[in-house]
C-alpha cells in the first residue's frame, strides 16, 4: 500500500513523524511520504524511523495560488536544503507568521485575551495555523470546541494571504528535485469542489506553471472519479499521485485510504513512484535506517 500525502505534528497533524511510520508499517503501508504544510521540519524525524524494505520519500505541501485561486502544491522527493527550495520556506514561514500575528491582534482587540506561554509556544511552531489556534482558543474557554472557534472567531478576521505564487512553488520543489503534484485537484474535505470549468482554468494555470503530477487518488474522491482524473492526468503527461490527506485525530480519513470507498489501488497506477522508489527505499544494512534527507 502506498500513501504519499499525510501530515505530523510538525504541522497540523495529531501523530509525531516517527509515529506516522509505525501506524503505517502496522496498517501494511510499505510506501509513505510526509507532506507537511509548507515546513520539512518532521522529515528528520520520519526518516530515521525508516524500517528495511519502506519507501519514506520526504515531502511538503505548499499553500500556493494562481490567478484564478488557491492551490496546494506537494513537493515529492525534494532535497530540503536546495538554496531555491530554502528560499521558498523562508518566504512561506513569513507569510504564515504575519498572518498569525494579525489574527492574534484581532482576537485581542476583540476581548479575547491568551495565556503568554501558549503564544510562545504557538509562536515556536515550524506551521502553526488555524486548527492550532482554534484549539487554544478552546482550551481557554471561548469557544466550545476547535472547529466552533475556528469558524466563529478566526475566520472572520481579515488576513493577508499566506500563499506563494504557484510558479514558484513548482520552481523551488523542481530545482530541489522533487516532483511537483497538484494536490486534491477538485478540492480537499470540508471545502466546496470545483466546477469543471473551474478545474480546467486552475489546471491550465498550473500546467503553464510547470506542475509534473497531479494527485488523481484521494480520500474524499469516489473511485469513478479517480479514474477520471488518471484519464486526465495522462492526457497532459502529468505522473498520478495518491494520498489519504491524514491528519491523525484532526480529520476523519485513514492512513493509506486513497479513495472514498477505501478500495485498494494498485502501485502502479501511482506512476509517480517509478522514479521516487528507487530513490527513497531504505536498504537492509544494519548501521543504516535511513536514506539522507539532502
Amino acid at each position: 500500500m502506498v500513501d504519499l500525502h499525510i501530515h505530523s505534528t510538525a504541522s497540523d497533524g495529531t501523530d509525531a513523524p516517527s509515529v506516522l511510520v509505525r501506524k503505517a508499517r502496522a496498517a501494511g503501508i510499505d510506501t509513505l511520504a510526509l507532506t507537511d504544510h509548507d515546513t520539512v521540519a518532521g522529515v528528520r524525524e520520519f526518516l530515521a524511523a525508516a524500517e528495511e524494505g519502506m519507501t519514506l520519500i520526504p515531502g511538503i505541501e505548499v499553500s500556493s495560488r494562481t490567478a484564478s485561486g488557491k492551490c496546494h502544491i506537494l513537493g515529492l522527493g525534494v532535497r530540503t536544503e536546495d538554496p531555491a527550495f530554502t528560499s521558498l520556506l523562508a518566504e512561506a514561514a513569513k507569510l504564515r507568521r504575519t498572518k498569525l500575528e494579525t489574527r492574534l491582534d484581532y482576537l485581542r482587540r476583540h476581548g479575547y485575551e491568551l495565556p503568554e506561554a501558549a503564544l510562545d509556544a504557538l509562536r515556536a511552531m515550524p506551521s502553526a495555523g488555524k486548527p492550532h489556534l482554534g484549539a487554544l482558543l478552546a482550551r481557554c474557554g471561548y469557544a466550545p470546541d476547535r472547529n466552533s472557534a475556528i469558524r466563529e472567531l478566526i475566520d472572520p478576521c481579515p488576513t493577508p494571504s499566506d500563499r506563494v505564487e504557484a510558479g514558484r512553488a513548482v520552481a523551488a520543489i523542481r530545482s530541489a528535485g522533487g516532483a511537483a503534484v497538484w494536490a486534491h485537484p477538485m478540492g480537499e474535505e470540508g471545502k466546496r469542489t470545483l466546477t469543471p470549468e473551474e478545474f480546467r482554468k486552475m489546471l491550465r494555470e498550473l500546467l503553464d506553471a510547470g506542475i509534473t503530477g497531479m494527485e488523481c487518488w484521494y480520500s474524499k474522491y469516489p473511485a469513478e472519479q479517480c479514474l477520471r482524473l488518471e484519464q486526465e492526468a495522462h492526457s497532459h503527461g502529468l505522473q498520478v499521485s495518491g494520498g489519504s490527506d491524514y491528519h491523525g485525530k484532526n480529520k476523519s480519513v485513514s492512513l493509506g485510504q486513497l479513495n472514498a470507498e477505501s478500495a485498494e489501488v494498485p502501485k502502479k497506477n501511482v506512476t509517480v513512484l517509478q522514479e521516487l522508489t528507487e530513490r527513497y527505499t531504505s536498504q537492509p544494512h544494519p548501521t543504516s535506517t535511513a536514506p539522507p534527507i539532502a
